[in-house]
């Protein structure tokens, strides 16, 4: 009688098998997250990873991922690693078990640790490497996409510019500590110097970890600095802001791209104590026929404001997926890396923040925008293309951009802007 049932089960599981080959059933596509889901980092990280939450539901709620025919839905699976190097590295070996084909990851310091291992043979995966660093694009890994804005050296050659137009010209440093910053704090110092401007003083804090920056500030505003660069997480910066000028001081600020205007305004209750500010544009505040659905569908389903993190990390997941449509294979990831060329550019039509290309390092062509914070306000945003090498791209990518902010070409005075 026992083997009589075993094999009516066996006979069972084949026919739904053909049944769901039949019916055009496919496996899911496993991408994974691997970021700071909780302390001090824990916005960041959930920015993140809604993005790529948002564009994963709504891919499928399309139809899914549609390769040669058949529809394979997303499937995302997330862990938290508190941006340590040894967490995100056993979350991505879990993910590689997972079979994912992608991993996201938004910090540089793991996603160093994690560059290690993605291309494996056996178990590779295109690693989606959300961060501004030049070194990410510099490892040489063939399997990773840079997902954020322009390099930072893009960012530190602008801010430099304007802080000079404002008369800094002495500059105290209290970024973040981890591989991020202290690149950060190298670059722009030597470019800061280069500008003929003063570091009065380099005193970095770990902003994933810590939350009394008193010490580092009482040394920073000892040495009479016109302005700080500080940065890290949007969350613990805006503690920065907050306690330096409850320690009395009203110079300037630059901060480095992580940290978010409007994100920290809004734990400031508003701009006033970020006067004088120079950093990485609202995205709301840079037009594009798609933001303002995307920020109404964003905040329905989150309960969040939109940030940079939640933008772009759509926009690559949103390019991921097309990617994987043109490489017409859901688990060759080198043919799906290749085929991120075929699958751009998306623009403001679809996306809230433009995907114009990507670079041969594995860059997306992401253009940079900067505003300055003036009488308690936020000033016009201008819109910096980096990539740009003729006037006949320059032309060609403004007539395909879909925004109305201001456009500049940036042309470079400082290395490693790709």
């Amino acid at each position: 009688m026992m083997k009589h049932w075993k094999g009516v089960f066996v006979l069972l599981a084949g026919l739904l098998m053909m049944v769901g080959s039949a019916t055009g059933q496919a496996q899911e596509i496993v991408i994974g997250f691997s970021g700071p889901l909780s302390g001090p980092a824990a916005e960041y990280g959930q920015d993140c990873l809604y993005g790529i939450d948002m564009a994963v539901n709504e891919i499928n709620a399309a139809g899914g991922v549609n390769v040669k025919g058949k529809k394979y839905p997303l499937k995302l699976e997330r862990l938290d690693d508190r941006a340590d190097p040894t967490s995100a590295v056993n979350n991505a070996r879990r993910l590689q078990n997972m079979k994912a084909v992608a991993v996201y990851n938004a910090v540089f310091t793991t996603i160093a640790a994690i560059s290690k291992i993605n291309e494996e043979q056996g178990s590779p995966f295109i690693l989606m490497a959300y961060t501004s660093t030049p070194k990410v694009v510099q490892m040489g890994n063939k399997l990773l996409i840079g997902t954020t804005a322009p390099a930072f050296t893009v960012y530190i050659q602008v801010f430099t510019e304007l802080a000079m137009k404002k008369g800094w010209k002495n500059l105290a440093m209290v970024t973040t500590l981890g591989a991020y910053g202290e690149e950060w704090r190298k670059a722009f110092g030597d470019y800061w110097k280069k500008a003929g401007g003063t570091i009065t003083i380099d005193k970095p804090a770990n902003y994933y970890t810590e939350t009394d920056f008193s010490a580092p500030l009482a040394a920073a505003m000892a040495t009479k600095p016109d302005a700080m660069l500080i940065g890290g997480p949007s969350a613990t910066t805006a503690l920065v802001i907050e306690q330096a000028r409850g320690m009395g001081f009203t110079g300037g600020f630059i901060c480095i791209d992580q940290a978010k205007l409007d994100y920290m305004a809004n734990l400031l209750k508003g701009y006033k104590l970020m006067n004088n500010t120079i950093g990485v544009a609202t995205p709301m505040s840079v037009p594009v026929p798609a933001s303002a659905d995307f920020e109404k569908r964003y905040k329905e389903k989150y309960k969040r404001m939109v940030t940079s993190e939640c933008f772009r990390n759509y926009g690559a997941t949103v390019a991921l997926a097309k990617a994987i449509e043109a490489a017409g294979t859901a688990t060759d990831v080198r043919a799906i890396r290749a085929a991120f060329a075929k699958a751009l550019p998306i623009v403001g039509d679809r996306l809230p923040t433009e995907i114009f290309g990507i670079n041969p390092n594995g860059r997306l062509l992401i253009n940079g925008s900067i505003q300055t914070i003036e009488n308690s306000r936020l000033t016009p945003p201008i819109q910096y293309f980096w990539w740009i090498k003729s006037d006949e791209e320059w032309e060609a990518t403004k007539k395909v951009s879909k925004s109305t902010a201001n456009m500049v070409r940036f042309e470079a005075q400082i290395d490693n802007v790709e």
